[in-house]
């Protein structure tokens, strides 16, 4: 569907028809109006800015709902010769979480950055952070594949800074680590264009997607993507896209920059950038290559099933042994990053909803869990497990929110967790893969294993005082607002599952 106004529209037509360029406009100016105008105005303009995208997202999703994408072009210039944002259930609700876990953030930061990032910098970290939501807002919304390597590097860059803000000394180390990682990933998803571009003279993903399945002009006998180019190009993108995501064995970089990270930038990256990546894979899969590449697809699918396996059980076993309940909400990560891709691997509708509806619950859960620590590290100034006994008493409404993240990081029932669990157990049984069910079971069982340490800890040992030292109340609403969302969209279950079962409905659609 275009959004292009009549002759005589008013001005609130012409806001809605230019929607998809604010998306990026909106933060992309904030960013450097608040180096400008310094620390005073950084909290109220990026606050302002990311509760903008927010209200800019909803209206997206609403438009969407209409029943037809939504086409942008840039100044004006039609694909495949100008640059598209194209807006559909998938990157819909990828806009969607972005923007609602960064509205949510940024009133959890006010405190928390206070806290943790000395003052002189403040209006720094708040601009690294607007333009971290920009970068991956603008991946979610780009039909452009160039486009998409640029947003990268953007949220990347901006990643980067922000993790080596933080007061621990390894902080600057898993930055570094993450640059070099990241690093790599960028330069394959680059790769992977230019090859792409050279064989298509197109960068438009639509245009990119038709071209593949046409004729080879220097042997016309041959379709382009039988080509051993456009078959590096497929290799160079998915990996670069899968260290992007941190899937097992590309995981090295992720656990020190949560751990290490300030508290806002674990809560904002848990919840928003592996998520995105995995829409970049998404899209690498299904957008550009789909049915052209069928059988390298199907390849790559069975061997992302044995790796999403294997991070399913792996984080979550390492999960139980760590002794920094932020490093052991990385390793918990993993594993959900397991699931996401364990949903595109099973080769089904179901399955691939079921990966959507995590990625959603996933955002809403982890985000919250990372908040409760962040409030924890405001009162004790860390986050070893050794130090939170008795906490259920010192800050019972802090620990009462972890409580109620875990149980849908476990998947019990009225949780996100269980909804997304649930549909990715009956993809497995769908893909005539009964055994994969036991694996999710069992990995549960390791989810219920970890998050009883911190409980046993919290709830059933003695605390070295009786003095209640709660969070701040702006810091406790945002995490329940994230914590609550979560078993709302649990009960209330229709619109996210009529969003992510269409969405995966139109991926699928292109690989078949």
């Amino acid at each position: 569907m275009s959004t292009e106004p009549s002759g005589g529209a008013d001005l609130l037509s012409l806001l809605i028809h230019h929607l998809p360029v604010f998306q990026i406009i909106v933060p992309l100016v904030t960013a450097p109006l608040i180096v400008l105008l310094g620390r005073r105005a950084a909290w109220p303009l990026a606050t302002l800015s990311a509760g903008l995208c927010l209200a800019i997202s909803i209206g997206l999703v609403s438009l969407v709902g209409e029943g037809h994408p939504i086409t942008y072009a840039l100044g004006g210039w039609e694909a495949p010769v100008g640059i598209v944002y194209v807006i559909d259930y998938a990157n819909a609700l990828l806009l969607l979480i972005v923007s609602m876990v960064a509205a949510v953030v940024m009133v959890y930061a006010r405190q928390s950055v206070a806290a943790e990032i000395p003052e002189d910098r403040h209006h720094l970290f708040y601009a690294a952070l607007i333009l971290c939501m920009t970068g991956l807002l603008g991946i979610s919304i780009t039909g452009d594949a160039f486009n998409v390597f640029v947003f990268l590097e953007i949220s990347s860059l901006s990643a980067y800074a922000l993790i080596a803000m933080g007061k621990n000394p390894r902080a600057l180390v898993a930055a570094y680590r993450y640059l070099v990682m990241g690093t790599i990933g960028g330069t394959f998803v680059l790769l992977g264009i230019g090859m792409l571009y050279q064989m298509t003279g197109t960068l438009n993903m639509a245009d990119l997607a038709d071209r593949l399945a046409g004729p080879y002009l220097l042997n016309p006998d041959i379709l382009v993507a039988q080509t051993s180019t456009v078959r590096a190009a497929f290799a160079f993108m998915t990996v670069g896209a899968l260290v992007k995501l941190a899937l097992v064995p590309l995981h090295f970089w992720l656990p020190n920059c949560y751990t290490y990270a300030p508290s806002v930038v674990s809560v904002f990256l848990s919840a928003t950038a592996t998520k995105v990546s995995f829409y970049v894979l998404l899209r690498t899969i299904f957008g550009i290559f789909g049915a052209t590449m069928i059988a390298q697809t199907l390849q790559m699918e069975s061997l992302l099933l044995v790796l999403a396996l294997i991070a399913i059980v792996g984080g979550s076993t390492v999960a139980i042994f760590q002794a920094d309940v932020k490093r052991l909400l990385a390793y918990s990560s993993l594993a959900q990053i397991g699931y996401f891709v364990l949903g595109l691997s099973l080769n089904n509708e179901t399955a691939l909803t079921g990966s959507l509806i995590h990625l959603f619950g996933h955002a809403l859960m982890k985000g919250g869990l990372f908040m409760v620590m962040g409030c924890v590290a405001y009162r004790l100034g860390g986050t070893r497990l050794e130090h939170m006994a008795g906490l259920g008493k010192r800050m019972p409404l802090t620990m009462f929110a972890f409580v109620l993240g875990g149980l849908g990081m476990i998947g019990v029932p009225l949780t996100t967790g269980f909804v997304s669990k649930w549909y990715l157990v009956l993809g497995a049984m769908e893909a005539g893969l009964g055994w994969v069910v036991g694996i999710v079971l069992f990995s549960s069982l390791l989810a219920v294993a970890y998050i009883w340490r911190i409980v046993e800890v919290a709830y059933f040992r003695a605390p070295p005082d009786e003095t209640r030292t709660e969070a701040p109340w702006g810091m406790l609403i945002p995490t329940y607002a994230m914590i609550i969302a979560s078993i709302v969209f649990g009960i209330w279950t229709g619109p996210l599952i009529h969003i992510a079962s269409t969405a995966a409905q139109n991926l699928m659609g292109g690989l078949h």
